[in-house]
């Protein structure tokens, strides 16, 4: 139970790590001085509203066209959100190949964060019973560590080891 405590607050204090690192202004600082974007980051990012595939992967002529206006956005300096807040101006927001984060589609963020919990509870129910038993087992199994030696075998053995010294 202490050990399942312990990861929790690990957990927990990455979490806050991670956030407070994210939104600190020396992080925004950082993120301002990094390259805007690149074509390769955003075409993983939207669909091509013609074929309905990843824009790194679709062919033809809409796709190039897609590419091209992000190619020139780029150009212009604009960063990913910007491009992206473009793209559905234009093509509508079956250009994103992210779901909505409402609805049915809330699913997506939060069935692995579950599956994750619920694994995280049985390991924590399951594994000390895992482990009393083994421990039963193996204690049943061992027997005695040392053989007993009845007097005949005892002096044997003492007469071979000084034949030895």
């Amino acid at each position: 139970m202490r050990r399942l405590l312990a990861l929790a607050a690990l957990l927990l204090t990455l979490a806050g790590t991670t956030a407070l690192t994210t939104a600190s202004p020396a992080f925004a600082q950082e993120t301002e001085q990094a390259p805007k974007t690149s074509l390769y980051e955003i075409e993983r990012q939207v669909m091509c509203v013609t074929c309905r595939t990843s824009l790194s992967v679709a062919g033809g002529p809409q796709a190039d066209r897609q590419r091209d206006l992000i190619k020139s956005l780029i150009a212009e300096g604009k960063d990913s959100e910007q491009i992206k807040d473009a793209l559905v101006l234009e093509y509508g927001q079956a250009v994103l190949a992210l779901p909505e984060d409402d609805g049915f589609n809330i699913a997506v963020y939060l069935v692995p964060v579950l599956v994750v919990l619920a694994a995280l509870v049985l390991a924590a129910l399951f594994l000390p019973r895992w482990r009393r038993h083994a421990r039963a087992v193996a204690g049943a199994q061992q027997g005695p560590l040392e053989p007993e030696l009845n007097a005949a075998d005892a002096r044997r053995l003492d007469d071979d080891l000084k034949r030895y010294d």
